[in-house]
């Protein structure tokens, strides 16, 4: 099974930057992992936010494809803990997913139709935070979830 993560725009923030650097080597030991940058189009920020979901979501219905299991990172996605994120990664695994995908929308969210497209939503908090800062936390969380899965330390049950 292939992890497809994608994000709207680079990660700006270098700090943002080097914790997801760390996360990503050590996933290539446990999964194959994808990782695609959809660039918006600069003129794109001058609209209003409903226009800007609709174009973020033309540009991330294009990198999907019809067998994908799409889930969205999202604030009003289901809260799960860890232990249960590693068994639903492993069930996906064991199931014949040939693409899981997860997807951070930018930074108004998503667009009705990617809503549509998608086969589950995740919310890794009550709290907001950035959608640049939910590509660390997701990442980490998806490390563990692998540990958890190897019976390896890092995760303290």
């Amino acid at each position: 099974m292939t992890i497809t993560f994608i994000q709207i725009e680079k990660t700006q923030d270098s700090y943002l930057n080097e914790g997801i650097e760390i996360y990503l080597k050590r996933l290539k030991n446990y999964c194959a992992l994808d990782v695609i940058t959809i660039n918006v189009p600069k003129n794109v920020r001058q609209k209003s936010e409903k226009e800007q979901k609709s174009e973020e979501a033309i540009l991330i219905l294009k990198q999907l494809k019809p067998a994908d299991f799409v889930v969205l990172l999202d604030e009003n996605g289901k809260q799960i803990n860890s232990v249960t994120f590693s068994k639903f990664i492993n069930q996906k695994q064991v199931s014949g997913t040939k693409r899981l995908v997860f997807i951070i929308g930018g930074p108004f969210g998503f667009d009705e139709l990617v809503y549509k497209r998608a086969n589950d939503k995740l919310g890794l908090s009550l709290m907001t935070f950035s959608h640049q800062m939910v590509r660390l936390f997701f990442l980490e969380q998806l490390y563990r979830a692998y540990t958890i899965l190897a019976g390896e330390k890092y995760h303290h049950l």
